[in-house]
């Protein structure tokens, strides 16, 4: 791995961060942080499916050390993040990383998340209940991602970017 995709990494893993702590919203039970779901998007376009998870992972776990996450971040945002850099690796579309994004963030990790509750955090409760606000945070945060990823690849940094 290259020197400037790793300040790269470092880059996004620091906006996801601080974007985490500025923006997010209630969404049912639980608070939705679209930027990390952007942020997944915009490096599973930029730098690819690993990257994405390592992105998502180092986000995560700076969320928790800092006391602004829970547990439920890295299953959330690493399923998502390689699932949209799988789905856009395989079809070099846009909307497929953030229809990735959505099935692995809102779908796929929601119901991963009720085992690793039970186990992790100690909570017992149904397959649904965190895929509503799940769901929610995916979306929104997908669309902005594809926004982004899209105003990116049009512009010579963007399109560099890939090339690292």
């Amino acid at each position: 791995m290259s020197t400037r995709k790793l300040v790269l990494m470092t880059v996004f893993t620091a906006i996801a961060v601080a974007g985490s702590a500025f923006v997010s919203f209630p969404a049912g039970i639980a608070r939705a942080y679209p930027i990390q779901h952007a942020v997944n998007v915009i490096a599973a376009i930029l730098l690819g499916p690993i990257p994405a998870v390592i992105i998502a992972f180092m986000t995560g776990l700076v969320r928790i050390l800092t006391g602004t996450g829970s547990l439920l971040a890295f299953p959330g945002g690493m399923i998502g993040a390689a699932l949209a850099g799988l789905l856009y690796k395989q079809s070099g579309r846009a909307c497929m990383a953030a229809i990735g994004e959505i099935i692995g963030t809102g779908i796929i990790a929601s119901l991963f998340a009720v085992p690793y509750a039970a186990v992790l955090m100690g909570t017992t409760v149904t397959a649904f209940f965190f895929m509503p606000p799940f769901l929610v945070s995916s979306i929104s945060g997908a669309v902005i991602g594809v926004i982004v990823a899209i105003r990116l690849q049009a512009m010579p940094v963007g399109r560099r970017v890939q090339s690292y």
